[in-house]
């Protein structure tokens, strides 16, 4: 912590950490399980066809006309090296640019179903725990595959678990509210054994013609096991969610698409942004708010062993973190899975959690925090049993 703010703390009347009672939720993380599609699509096959696209679309007219993308671009403007994709063999196509992915019939397990089963099943099985004992599903994620039966009935269903489940959308902090939402039920005793789950089909509503987000996203899925708090898990100390309209992030696509055919099919039914605008909104919003989070449980920033924060764009990432800590973070302290997963909405945190916690040790703290659409945000601050 800076002198200033320190300075600012004794005359806010603030306790200093050593004051602070420990809080907890008495809950944790118990088990975690990240499930992605084989078909890896990188920056270079990429470019290719969406300059194919920008070459055709410009031939014929368009106006104004589409600068060509690079595979350095794209790592300078996210960070982002490849992605796992559903399909990528539409997405290469510039006629098309858009996965392949068939319609299933009713009786088997829908698209986004699968990817959360794949998901949920890693998470019990590092959990210890099997389908039967789960007694909540909660579905976070940025976009369904369709409102009903929910998407988390569907998977309660083919895990065998009991109970109830139902999904929840808020953009990037899907996860995050979902995580508050099974914390509260098990802290309440309205259930034992939750699971979380994202699963992520975000390759289906992106918008690859678009220069400025064609390498965004990558399909993914990451599942968390959430029950009382056990030696060894990763403890909850609290769970922080806020949200605050704006129209930057955005996607309108919906069931009233069809009842006006002029505009069933425009660019705003796929993911859009103002990017410049949510950069400068979002840094100093989330920096803010993990502070205060941090702080709040009478913790300096760099007590925290590491920040697993949303992998949404790197170089956003970075310029986060040393605003909380005062100083550029580390790789350990503030790991990336952005290069290889792309943009994963939701799912993208708790990835990075799933594959960067088991080197702490017994008391360590980690904060895991997304942000985005809405604006929303969520925090979840632990520490390891």
């Amino acid at each position: 912590m800076t002198e200033a703010a320190s300075n600012e703390n004794d005359r806010r009347g603030m306790q200093s950490p050593m004051s602070v009672p420990r809080v907890t939720t008495g809950t944790a993380i118990t088990g975690a399980g990240v499930w992605h599609p084989e078909n890896v699509l990188t920056n270079e096959e990429l470019c290719v066809a969406f300059n194919e696209f920008a070459r055709r679309a410009n031939a014929a007219g368009a106006q104004p006309p589409i600068k060509e993308s690079t595979p350095e671009f794209i790592v300078k403007a996210s960070g982002i090296k490849r992605r796992y994709i559903v399909d990528k063999v539409g997405v290469l196509d510039p006629e098309r640019m858009c996965p392949n992915v068939a319609d299933r019939p009713d009786d088997q397990l829908s698209v986004q179903a699968e990817f959360a089963v794949n998901a949920v099943s890693r998470a019990l099985a590092a959990a210890g725990r099997v389908g039967e004992e789960v007694d909540l599903v909660v579905c976070g994620t940025s976009m369904l595959q369709r409102s009903y039966p929910a998407i988390a009935i569907e998977v309660q269903n083919a895990i065998g678990a009991r109970g109830l489940g139902f999904d929840l959308t808020l953009g990037c902090s899907s996860a995050t509210a979902a995580i508050q939402v099974a914390t509260t039920a098990v802290q309440a005793g309205a259930a034992t054994c939750a699971v979380v789950v994202s699963p992520e089909l975000m390759s289906a509503h992106n918008n690859w013609r678009e220069r400025d987000g064609h390498f965004l996203f990558g399909d993914a899925a990451v599942a968390l096991v959430i029950e009382r708090a056990r030696p060894g898990a990763w403890e909850i100390l609290s769970v922080r969610a806020m949200s605050k309209f704006s129209s930057n992030i955005r996607n309108n696509f919906g069931f009233m698409n069809r009842l006006d055919p002029s505009t069933q099919f425009g660019a705003d039914k796929l993911f859009y942004q103002q990017g410049r605008r949510v950069y400068k909104d979002v840094i100093p919003m989330a920096a803010k708010y993990i502070a205060s989070h941090v702080e709040a449980h009478g913790l300096a920033p760099d007590q925290i062993a590491r920040y697993w924060l949303h992998q949404a764009n790197q170089n956003m990432n970075e310029l986060i973190a040393e605003r909380i800590l005062g100083r550029p973070a580390t790789a350990s302290e503030a790991p990336t899975i952005l290069d290889t997963y792309g943009n994963t909405a939701s799912a993208g945190a708790a990835i990075a959690f799933t594959e960067h916690n088991a080197d702490l040790a017994a008391g360590s703290h980690g904060l895991l925090a997304a942000f985005g659409a809405g604006y929303s945000i969520g925090s979840v601050l632990m520490q390891r049993s």
